[in-house]
């Protein structure tokens, strides 16, 4: 019988995993159990409880952990089957009745009072959605639910210390049977179910831990947490009792565990890539691109590593705290916008690693959004000039010095910068100096509305142009600037767009609902609340011996049935 690892051999993993992580060596000769999988991350992670995490690093890590009722096939992100294995919908559009798959369970932990993992049940699904609608509690996540399931809003609405009063259109009908109950039919519920926001948490976890969810995290997923050291490393082991199997029956997952570390240099990162000591790599840093094209041993012929790319549904931008001068000027926005030459960022800076964003924030590669009616902002100097003019400010003058905020651990987000400062100083003499923050001081500065002028990027959730304009729509906004903002960093408000908006969540006609959403980016690119600049692929740096591990657009990495081929990782060891 296979079974995960206890918790001594966790320690040991974490003692010796160091050693190499080519394969382990098999319980049955030939079969594909066995190997630890080690990822580095360059960003220090903020959170993985699924209420409160942001960030993609800490997506890759939490989505073998959690998971919902739903979720993506990480295969081609169509919706697949999950916690629940079926679903009805009724005739009219709003009412969706979710049956949970019978064998499944918490991880084995601690906060149980045996330590065994019980099963899941249909109150722990109604209980983490009436989080989501909580004041204080989800507010990063509450915009999932807001305006669509019925009652969100107001529950959301009440006092945070009044218990007891959860959601209307959240029901458990038994143990094993949800029913949701939705304001409106929405083409795109079962996407919204499925992000990391609605995955499944038992209610122990939160007892037991408080605000302890860095160290520690239960969830239903082929991996559970078994130690954590923030900035440090990770140690994630099989789940013994993992509800899925095969294609032939065989249980998963295949890997005895993984571990993450968090070194930040990534030039550091792929070194110990190249020695075998990392399984994967992210993103190679710009001065290590011609790896890309270096996968063949010269010598022997033999594949050093694979290569792994894909467009990924992603924008980075360029955001601005509209509320102070000097952008609370749009002459001033579009002055700046129009002084950028993307094209230069992406073919000499980013040596034609992302494409430019020739229209607004939705990235490329949504089938059926209209992105010809969404203009793009273009670079014309001279245009920006006369504008910086128009707003009191001609050649620059008497306008303050800017200072560009940005994090140092993602791909070529400090050469960026720099390119940027010198086309504003170029184009517009304008002064701007570059201020590089730890990734957790940088968001925070952002979401308190301190930052002016600042980098960010947004990976979609889930594939729909809805997501990426979530990010702009007033309701999201935080009007009260003593508070923190969470998703509308830039607190962007303009009934237009939100009409818009909010008027293509009720329409059933696909390409009705997308051109709402188009028209909606319309009217956000006239304002310009952010300056779109690229988007960028997903490159991948990935061991010979690794195996079926998917790759798609929205970075969603499942490594339950990933295995190790272990000739070829006696071949490259």
């Amino acid at each position: 019988m296979r079974h995960g690892l206890s918790t001594i051999a966790a320690a040991a993993l974490w003692a010796c995993i160091s050693c190499g992580t080519g394969p382990a060596s098999s319980p049955t000769g030939g079969s594909r159990y066995g190997g630890v999988f080690n990822l580095n991350e360059t960003e220090v992670l903020r959170s993985i409880f699924p209420l409160t995490m942001t960030q993609a690093s800490a997506f890759r890590i939490a989505s073998q952990i959690y998971q919902g009722l739903v979720w993506f096939d990480p295969h081609d992100l169509t919706i697949r089957p999950c916690l629940a294995d079926r679903w009805e919908v009724d005739p009219t559009g709003r009412r969706y009745t979710f049956h949970l798959r019978e064998g499944v369970r918490f991880h084995d932990d601690p906060a149980f009072p045996d330590g065994q993992g019980r099963a899941v049940t249909a109150e722990d699904v109604v209980r983490c959605f009436n989080a989501i609608c909580q004041r204080g509690t989800g507010d990063q996540v509450f915009w999932l639910f807001q305006d669509l399931v019925e009652g969100a809003n107001a529950c959301y609405g009440r006092d945070p210390g009044e218990q007891g009063v959860g959601v209307s259109g959240v029901e458990a009908l038994d143990d094993r049977t949800i029913r949701l109950t939705l304001t409106h039919p929405s083409p795109n519920f079962l996407q919204v179910i499925a992000h990391s926001g609605c995955w499944i948490y038992p209610a122990e976890l939160v007892a037991a831990y408080g605000n302890d969810l860095m160290q520690h995290a239960i969830g239903t997923g082929p991996f559970s947490l078994k130690l954590a050291r923030p900035g440090e490393a990770m140690v994630l082991e099989r789940n013994a009792h993992y509800w899925d199997h095969d294609a032939d029956g065989r249980q998963l997952p295949y890997l005895d565990g993984m571990r993450v570390t968090f070194v930040q240099d990534k030039d550091q990162e792929i070194e110990q890539f190249l020695q075998g000591r990392l399984s994967m790599v992210l993103e190679p840093s710009l001065s290590r691109v011609a790896l890309l094209a270096d996968s063949v041993d010269r010598d022997t012929g033999r594949p050093r590593f694979q290569v792994l790319s894909v467009p990924a549904l992603a924008v980075q931008f360029f955001g601005f705290n509209a509320l102070k001068p000097p952008f609370n000027d749009v002459r001033v926005r579009r002055a700046v916008a129009m002084a950028i030459d993307r094209r230069a960022l992406v073919d000499s800076v980013l040596q034609g690693l992302a494409v430019k964003a020739d229209h607004g924030i939705v990235a490329p590669g949504l089938v059926g959004y209209p992105y010809a009616l969404v203009p793009g902002i273009p670079f014309d100097p001279d245009s920006a000039r006369r504008l910086l003019a128009a707003a009191g400010y001609p050649d620059g003058r008497g306008f303050p010095r800017l200072q560009l905020q940005l994090n140092n651990d993602g791909f070529g987000y400090v050469r960026v910068a720099a390119e940027v400062q010198n086309m504003l100083q170029r184009e517009l003499h304008l002064a701007v100096s570059i201020s590089v923050l730890p990734a957790k001081q940088h968001y925070e500065r952002i979401e308190s509305g301190s930052a002016l002028f600042w980098r960010e990027g947004w990976i979609a959730d889930h594939p729909d142009p809805e997501n990426f304009l979530a990010l702009l729509y007033g309701k999201n906004a935080v009007t009260d600037t003593a508070l923190p903002a969470s998703l509308n960093n830039t607190r962007y408000a303009n009934p237009v767009f939100d009409s818009l908006f909010n008027a293509s969540r009720r329409i059933m006609d696909e390409k009705g609902r997308l051109r709402h959403l188009a028209m909606a980016e319309r009217v956000a690119m006239s304002d310009i609340p952010v300056v779109p600049l690229y988007h960028q692929r997903l490159n991948m740096l990935l061991q010979p011996w690794v195996r079926d591990l998917p790759v798609n657009a929205i970075e969603y990495f499942d490594l339950s049935a990933v295995w190790f081929d272990r000739a070829k990782g006696q071949a490259a060891l």
